[in-house]
């Protein structure tokens, strides 16, 4: 773990922002990620997994992690959670987005609008 000099607040920022927007318990986001909704949401790089699914997986790991246990690298992961999930929530469609892969990008994501 390598703490940054004059970062504290900054980290304290990304640390509140990260859990204002991720909305998913871990039990809740690693249930969401088996399902094969989750799977076929985003963007797939070569026919593998979405760089949403890949990165809900990395939330759950932040998500049971002590704060303190947080490296740099997990911070910059969340502040990357925190803008994808601000622009993703700014191009909201209209009607009813409950079965939307709008929604199910932002719950890779480790949000739930319908929360």
């Amino acid at each position: 773990m390598t703490k940054s000099r004059g970062g504290d607040e900054e980290r304290e920022e990304t640390w509140e922002h990260f859990r204002e927007l991720v909305n998913m318990k871990p039990a809740e986001l690693e249930k969401w990620l088996a399902s094969e909704r989750s799977r076929s949401a985003g963007q797939h790089k070569d026919g593998g997994e979405s760089t949403g699914h890949a990165s809900g997986r990395r939330i759950v790991e932040i998500l049971r992690a002590k704060k303190g246990d947080l490296s740099d690298d997990d911070y910059q992961h969340m502040r990357k959670v925190v803008g994808y999930i601000r622009r993703h929530l700014a191009q909201r469609p209209s009607g009813d987005v409950e079965d939307t892969r709008w929604r199910h990008s932002l719950m890779n994501w480790g949000h739930d609008p319908l929360a």
